[in-house]
């Protein structure tokens, strides 16, 4: 048995077939039902996200479950043509199918290497196999491993603790540099788009509760406040809302700013002492520059933010072959084990018969040579002579075995050596 992993993503797949081949939550579930239906000695764990989608399979007989079977019912599923799914997605088996996984795992796979949401994708996904009783115990194994080395590559190297997205920056390291924690912090966040979006995630990450979004079309601020629990008001409102603002964040697409000197100077006089932190993350700038000269007034703009994250980035390149030389461990790690759980109880019983004949032997040779305590030395060399005997016999095809074993081919000659030696199961 062996693990094989069809699928694909970002490196390899237009997002047009990405979109295509995708599944959401409840057709994953369903089609995990139906494969396990069609195979049913298989195992299968689908992981579906935005940027990849991944079949991670394995079955008792590689003529059941192989790449053109797991590749037809992917067809099927999503109407396509085998043709298609074939020539769009890439196929990895056994140990490097494994590090594929760990490699996921572990975001070194991501399009922004690093980023946390990925490990928590991959346990969705294998907690849903779970739950459709899809998995067992390759599977299990694996996807417990990959959890394993995905903790490894975070807590032994500095890859995830380095943000390089604007919004990740700016939040993660500025605001909570600035202010010890964001719970308390009324947050005013002008824009609702996709940059804005993300960085609602990061304030909700990081703890914010009062935030309020700002924005032209005042129905998508509504759809997207009540997607973070976040609160809205009209768009002329921002001079009222920076009153009273601790961290007020910019992310429009407006070409002219939203916001000059002249304007907010009022602002800043009814505010008293009170400290003000803007995060201006858009392009063109959606606030004046001249407003972080004022007193008290924290004002970061996207070519400061930029450069963190391309500072970041290059420190999280001096990371990469430690990341990867864990990931390389791990998955060597893995295989060792399985190799072992398959060739383990055969070898074992192959060398326990071998020392049960060896011993029957030397009780023959003894009693027929009349060998007494003084002959204790000449004994012990004999019984070191079928001991080398032994292991000179054995050594060619256990190291066959294991051999096949690392490379997912052993059933067949542990199948040969229990019949060759009557082994029994």
């Amino acid at each position: 048995m062996k693990l094989q992993m069809i699928g694909c993503s970002h490196h390899d797949a237009a997002v047009e077939f990405r979109e295509k081949i995708s599944f959401t939550p409840e057709e994953a579930g369903n089609a995990l039902s139906l494969f396990r239906q069609q195979f049913p000695s298989s195992e299968i764990v689908l992981l579906s996200t935005c940027n990849r989608v991944e079949l991670y399979t394995t079955s008792d007989s590689e003529a059941v479950v192989d790449k053109n079977s797991v590749a037809t019912f992917l067809a099927q599923q999503q109407g396509l043509s085998v043709d298609e799914v074939i020539d769009q997605m890439i196929y990895r088996s056994g140990n490097e199918a494994v590090e594929h996984l760990f490699t996921v795992s572990s975001s070194l796979d991501s399009m922004v290497v690093g980023e946390a949401q990925i490990l928590s994708q991959v346990k969705q996904a294998y907690d849903l196999a779970c739950n459709c009783d899809s998995v067992g115990p390759l599977t299990h194994g694996v996807f417990q491993a990959a959890n394993r080395a995905a903790k490894r590559v975070q807590q032994e190297t500095e890859i995830h603790r380095r943000r390089v997205s604007v919004p990740s920056v700016a939040v993660g390291e500025v605001a909570t540099e600035i202010f010890d924690h964001l719970g308390d912090k009324r947050i005013v966040l002008c824009g609702a788009g996709e940059m804005g979006q993300e960085t609602l995630r990061y304030l909700k990450q990081a703890g914010a509760t009062n935030i309020t979004v700002i924005n032209r079309n005042y129905e998508r601020a509504v759809r997207v406040a009540e997607i973070f629990d976040a609160k809205t008001d009209l768009w002329d409102s921002l001079d009222r809302q920076m009153m009273d603002a601790d961290l007020v964040i910019g992310t429009t697409s407006a070409t002219e700013p939203i916001l000059d000197l002249e304007t907010f100077l009022p602002v800043h006089s009814r505010r008293g002492h009170r400290l003000l932190l803007i995060l201006d993350l858009a392009v063109p700038r959606d606030f004046d520059p001249r407003i972080g000269e004022l007193a008290n007034v924290y004002l970061y703009g996207i070519d400061d933010l930029r450069s963190a994250c391309e500072r970041n980035q290059r420190e999280r390149e001096k990371e990469w072959p430690k990341a990867k030389s864990i990931i390389a461990e791990e998955t060597a790690k893995f295989m060792q084990a399985l190799n072992h759980r398959a060739t383990g109880p055969v070898i074992q019983r192959l060398r326990e018969q071998a020392h049960e004949l060896k011993q029957d032997e030397l009780t023959r040779l003894k009693n027929k040579l009349q060998l007494d305590a003084q002959d204790a030395g000449t004994y012990k060399e004999i019984e070191k002579s079928f001991d080398r005997l032994i292991n000179k016999l054995l050594h060619p095809p256990l190291t066959s075995v294991r051999d096949d074993a690392a490379e997912g081919h052993s059933k067949g000659l542990l199948e040969a050596l229990r019949h060759l030696f009557n082994l029994g199961d």
